[in-house]
């Protein structure tokens, strides 16, 4: 009887496998289930959806057009999306193509509803501070500031540097060897592998950003930023390749998500109960609230380029791009104003140095823009056109431009309380940092978009300083390459007013023109400058040879060495004697690819694939030299 009642037993448990196998089943097929929450693989928490019947059955790895169909169906839900980055960790580096790929049964959507909802209530709240109260704070926040700045709060003992730096994410070894349609297509970043990475997330999700801890401007600074950026950013790629995707350091990606379009994915939003979410985008309100202020007529940004008008409901197609954005603090506060303007003049000439964005995503230029097109008239550095376009869009003076001088710290601390606020954000909860007193005005600050532009902050009243954030540059080729940059910045606003140098005597108009001919042009640019000799010129050897020597002199003057000085800069002295940047080579790379016959979205995506096989050599330890040095 024992034997049969254990028969019994087993038997009713295969059975109720058997019936819990088989609901999976039903359950994933069936019209009626709804609201199933699941975390898939490693991507952001999801919520499943039902109501999409057979449709659901997609292999892991194919994004299809049951993303924007099942969206519109869904009317306030969150948009669906089947693909790259729901299939969680790789147990190697390569795709498994022979194996049977998995199924997901149920379609995911980019966040759970309660977080739709939270956001769009955030939104709803920022939307409804008044701006004229919020305004106001933020102007009596600058008298706290400015009084700051005459107590002597904001002086240190000595010059500070810190270093901003931006990536997106592609696809890495989620391709077979008979197709490479995936590879390297850009990915988005799981919340949860950000927190892991120690990265911050950005406008996109596909982004993530590194900053650095401020350090002493001297050799062992320097060499302490190369040395945190190189260890944090080795561990990230490596975190990431367990994932399935790599970092990449660049300009402006443009290779979209597989079975996605650029278009699609910049332009994807939804309406939650009356509020516009950007489907792409991190969930950072004041970037929501952007697309939900103002009138019917007011609202939308588009990116306008030379060969690309992109139209979208939110300021999403921003995080087409990525930069690295070097900081120098000033020890004496009262000494900004006359770095700043030295700042402005070497903008356009680093900046030509550094362009890495000459290329979109082929399918977001316009119908008459070919190849060729492109070739001859687009711009060398697109970044500055799409930040420009889109975040101006909402703006009546343009928020984002190359800004004017001023000749006193007070009038900096001013014209940030004065700028226009897009959106009034609620006052932030107080915590116990010294720069509390000044939330608000920090707030502003945050979107006072220049493309130099004036810091005040500190966590603690011995920590405040005044500093210049330097936001020209793209991202670049490799990490060498991109400390290159903080160096010669750093190195030139140590040295030039130190020296007196005479290109302070560059009109404000001409500093403007460099800066912008540097964006269509790069190092072919007609940029003019005033040489230690007092004379102007526009010969590029000369330019650079004064530029570079005044940035080795100030990195010696700060405690470098000679030889460690000049090292710091060689990857910049390279350029100049090579007349070679990120943007000239990708562009000799479509150059060569049309003349052999490829259609111009091969001859872009090639290319790309390029770059990033390439910098997967020489991200962490090499140099873009190598490059060419080694074709």
């Amino acid at each position: 009887m024992v034997l049969v009642a254990l028969g019994v037993v087993v038997l009713v448990a295969l059975g109720v496998v058997v019936l819990v196998a088989l609901g999976v089943v039903v359950l994933a097929a069936s019209p009626t289930t709804s609201g199933h929450r699941e975390q898939v693989g490693d991507e952001p928490d999801r919520l499943d959806v039902g109501g999409l019947g057979r449709q659901a059955l997609r292999p892991v790895g194919e994004r299809c057009e049951l993303h924007a169909r099942s969206r519109r169906s869904l009317g306030k839900s969150a948009a669906i999306r089947v693909g790259p980055g729901a299939d969680g960790p790789r147990a190697d580096r390569s795709h498994a193509a022979d194996r049977a790929q998995a199924f997901l049964l149920g379609a995911v959507v980019d966040r759970p509803m309660s977080t739709e909802s939270a956001l769009a209530d955030g939104v709803r709240e920022a939307l409804a501070v008044d701006s004229e109260e919020f305004d106001a704070r933020a102007e009596e926040e600058a008298e706290v500031v400015k009084q700051a700045l005459r107590d002597g709060a904001f002086d240190n003992h000595q010059s500070i540097v810190g270093f901003e730096y931006e990536f997106y994410a592609v696809a890495d070894g989620r391709w077979s060897e008979e197709s490479r349609a995936g590879e390297y297509a850009l990915m988005r970043v799981p919340r949860r592998l950000l927190e892991l990475m120690g990265f911050e997330k950005e406008l996109g999700l596909h982004n993530a950003e590194m900053s650095t801890s401020p350090q002493p401007l001297s050799d062992h600074g320097l060499r302490a930023q190369l040395a945190e950026v190189r260890a944090r950013l080795d561990a990230a790629e490596n975190t990431a390749g367990v994932e399935g995707m790599r970092l990449v350091s660049d300009g402006l990606w443009t290779i979209p998500p597989a079975g996605e379009t650029a278009r699609e994915y910049l332009t994807d939003s939804v309406d939650v109960d009356g509020v516009t979410v950007a489907v792409n985008m991190s969930d950072a309100v004041r970037y929501h609230a952007m697309a939900n202020a103002g009138d019917d007529e007011a609202l939308g940004t588009a990116v306008e380029a030379p060969g690309v008008s992109l139209p979208a409901d939110t300021v999403m197609p921003e995080s087409l791009i990525t930069s690295i954005q070097p900081h120098y603090q000033v020890a004496q506060a009262e000494t900004l104003p006359r770095h700043f303007r030295y700042a402005l003049r070497i903008a356009g000439p680093l900046l030509a140095l550094g362009v890495n964005s000459p290329l979109f995503p082929p399918d977001l230029y316009d119908d008459d823009w070919d190849g060729e097109r492109v070739l001859a008239e687009g711009a060398t550095e697109n970044r500055i056109h799409v930040f420009e376009s889109v975040l101006n869009a909402r703006t009546d003076r343009g928020k984002v431009r190359f800004p004017r001088e001023f000749h006193d710290v007070e009038t900096a601390v001013d014209r940030i309380a004065a700028d226009e606020t897009l959106i009034p954000m609620p006052e932030p909860d107080g915590t116990d940092r010294f720069d509390d007193e000044f939330a608000t005005f920090r707030t502003k600050h945050g979107s006072y978009w220049r493309w130099v532009r004036p810091v005040f902050e500190g966590a603690s009243r011995s920590s405040a300083n005044a500093r210049i954030e330097f936001r020209p540059i793209p991202g670049q080729p490799t990490v060498r390459d991109s400390i290159a940059f903080q160096g010669a910045f750093a190195g030139l606003m140590q040295a030039l007013p130190q020296r007196e140098h005479p290109v302070i005597g560059l009109d404000w108009e001409t500093a403007r023109d460099n800066f912008y001919a540097a964006v269509a042009d790069g190092l072919d640019a007609e940029i003019e400058w005033i040489g230690l000799d007092g004379e102007r010129t526009t010969d590029v050897d000369a330019l650079y040879a004064d530029l570079l020597d005044h940035a080795e002199a100030g990195l010696r003057t700060a405690g470098c060495p000679e030889e460690e000085a000049a090292a710091w800069l060689a990857p910049l002295r390279w350029r100049v004697a090579n007349r070679t940047t990120p943007a000239s080579w990708k562009r000799d790379r479509v150059r060569e690819r049309l003349d052999a016959g490829d259609d111009f979205e091969t001859a872009v995506h090639d290319t790309q694939r390029e770059y990033i096989d390439r910098q997967a050599e020489t991200l962490i330890e090499g140099g873009f030299s190598a490059w060419t040095n080694g074709d």
